[in-house]
């Protein structure tokens, strides 16, 4: 099923988990090559799930999830934010305008400020999932975007984005990160942890050695959002991988590991990248693996 460009899309969706509040703030788009995003599936396969532009770009959300967890809001990832040049805007056909950004627009729609958020949750630190952790003033300084939170991240992803690997090097932005290092505003976890309750974070590797999904747990329900252990819900089917990954065969041990379990307890899939699927549930038909999408 092809997917329809130029939709108009709501700033918020709001669903919710037991008795959590979750929010799906669009943060924006960008455009990355529709061959790299879908790795050695053939093209004439994936265009017929997300049509290409002239220069083989394919359309990805920004999609953040803010969390109402009982004792602290939680915002999961913060799109690419407001500090790239117009030439980086160009490349990734970025549209994310707003004040500053269209993330901070969604956070507002929803009900809620900047200085509202208690905690930043990075999945991992990849520039157009960490881009908004920090901002660039009027004045040409960059701080904190969310002034009162603690910012949250595995050990080992802050010390991947760090590391000076070519292979790695274009897609960790220093700027993103290292103002909340400066700053003593991580809060550094190692592996599955509570990150507050009603919020969980679930190492997923592959993309990255260190990326991490996060569950959002309560009443007997949950909801995973997926970051880019499956970016969109046409990466579904367990062998659609994106060239990106780092290590391409764990990322296919992860999804095949979250799949058993996301069919069997009924989760609610969160996509960070699906243009037009913001979450939905997995189901088997006919022996392929499928989203069954959900209102919200």
């Amino acid at each position: 099923m092809k997917r329809p460009e130029g939709a108009v899309r709501p700033l918020v969706r709001t669903n919710a988990v037991g008795g959590i509040r979750i929010h799906a703030l669009d943060a924006g788009t960008l455009r990355l090559d529709g061959g790299a995003m879908f790795g050695v599936v053939p093209k004439p396969l994936w265009e017929k799930r997300i049509p290409a532009d002239d220069r083989n770009r394919i359309t990805l959300a920004m999609r953040c999830l803010l969390v109402e967890a009982p004792e602290a809001l939680v915002l999961i990832d913060t799109g690419l934010g407001n500090k790239e040049s117009e030439r980086f805007r160009d490349i990734y056909g970025v549209e994310n305008e707003g004040a500053p950004t269209r993330l901070e627009d969604a956070l507002r729609a929803a009900g809620f400020a900047p200085e509202d958020v208690d905690l930043v949750v990075n999945t991992h630190l990849h520039f157009d999932h960490a881009g908004g952790d920090t901002v660039r003033d009027p004045d040409g300084a960059i701080r904190p975007a969310f002034p009162r939170a603690r910012y949250v991240v595995q050990r080992g992803e802050l010390g991947f984005a760090r590391s000076d690997n070519p292979r790695i090097r274009a897609s960790y932005l220093t700027d993103n990160f290292e103002p909340i290092v400066d700053g003593g505003r991580f809060d550094l976890i190692d592996g599955p942890a509570e990150i507050t309750a009603g919020v969980h974070a679930l190492p997923t590797p592959g993309h990255t050695p260190h990326h991490q999904s996060i569950l959002i747990r309560d009443g007997g329900r949950t909801a995973c959002f997926l970051a880019d252990v499956c970016p969109t819900a046409a990466h579904v089917p367990p062998p659609w991988i994106m060239g990106y990954d780092v290590e391409p065969l764990v990322t296919l041990d992860s999804k095949t590991r979250l799949w058993e379990e996301a069919e069997r307890d009924d989760w609610l899939l969160v996509f960070e990248h699906d243009a037009a699927v913001p979450w939905g549930r997995l189901r088997t038909q006919d022996g392929r693996t499928v989203i069954t999408p959900e209102g919200g």
